[in-house]
């Protein structure tokens, strides 16, 4: 059984020592490497106080990983026992650690990849990608410029925003006047003065001026449409002007025929008491 042992053991002896040998290279350069950068670092070339905090967590928990990982090989190669070790579990936390920040890590890398370009080159690149993204200092209003202010109003393009009138008092009450002034010209009292006193041909008319335009406008469409034989669409305006004339004449009818049932039912009460004849057989 030593034999067998003997056996397995003595192919894996120089792949062992490869690894024995390459472990040492990698030692020594990542040795030199190091006490060049603290040599940096202690001379002020290289400073640390505004690294990420991220990049900081990672390296740490990487060289304790490395660190306990050299522990379990060196007592694997003295021949101890590293069952139950506490090492294993600080590896496997370590490890569990590192894998769940691997996606944080793939996300940060392009922003940390541009930092360090930046700070070596001193300028990005021109087929930056990001410079071709959107630039939220063009989503700023120029409207609030001094310079070119005005009393013109000019509808924001982002926002509804509440229109102020910029108009002094003497300027709103004179806008007033002026419409009042010609609500009054266009009212049916100073047409009848404007009628009674002018020297034209009096027009006589059985309605108002309201009345006869609508109905001559009435008169034109429907001669219209049977000249055209079409039927034209009626507006929303055209429905309320209607509504306005035919707003007396409804309450008309309505007084009338409340008079006119009242007669009836007058009528209905007288015939309903008349006596009724009796049969005589």
């Amino acid at each position: 059984m030593v034999q067998a042992m003997d056996e397995m053991e003595q192919p894996d002896l120089p792949q062992a020592l490869n690894l024995l040998k390459e472990m040492n290279m990698n030692v020594q350069q990542v040795s030199q490497l190091v006490d060049n950068m603290l040599i940096r670092v202690k001379s002020g070339e290289i400073t640390t106080d505004k690294g990420l905090s991220f990049l900081e967590m990672k390296y740490q928990m990487l060289l304790s990983y490395l660190i306990n990982l050299t522990y379990i090989v060196l007592r694997k190669c003295s021949g101890e026992k590293i069952e139950s070790d506490p090492s294993i579990d600080r590896l496997v936390e370590i490890r569990t650690v590192l894998e769940k920040i691997r996606p944080i890590d793939s996300k940060l890398k392009y922003q940390i990849d541009k930092l360090v370009k930046t700070s070596v080159v001193g300028q990005t690149s021109e087929d930056d990608p990001q410079a071709y993204r959107a630039n939220p200092d063009n989503l700023v209003s120029k409207l609030d410029d001094k310079s070119n202010k005005s009393n013109i109003y000019v509808p924001p393009k982002l926002a509804a925003v509440h229109y102020t009138d910029s108009l002094s008092k003497a300027n709103i009450d004179k806008k007033t006047k002026e419409q009042a002034k010609k609500q009054l010209l266009n009212s049916s009292v100073m047409r009848e003065l404007r009628d009674e006193y002018s020297e034209a041909p009096t027009e006589m008319s059985t309605g108002n001026h309201v009345k006869h335009s609508i109905s001559k406008y009435e008169q034109e469409k429907t001669e219209y449409e049977e000249s055209y034989l079409t039927r034209l669409p009626v507006t929303k305006a055209e429905k309320n002007r209607r509504k306005k004339l035919t707003t007396v004449g409804t309450i008309a009818d309505e007084i009338i025929g409340s008079r006119s049932t009242a007669k009836k039912h007058k009528l209905k009460t007288k015939k309903g008491k008349g006596f009724k004849r009796r049969r005589t057989h």
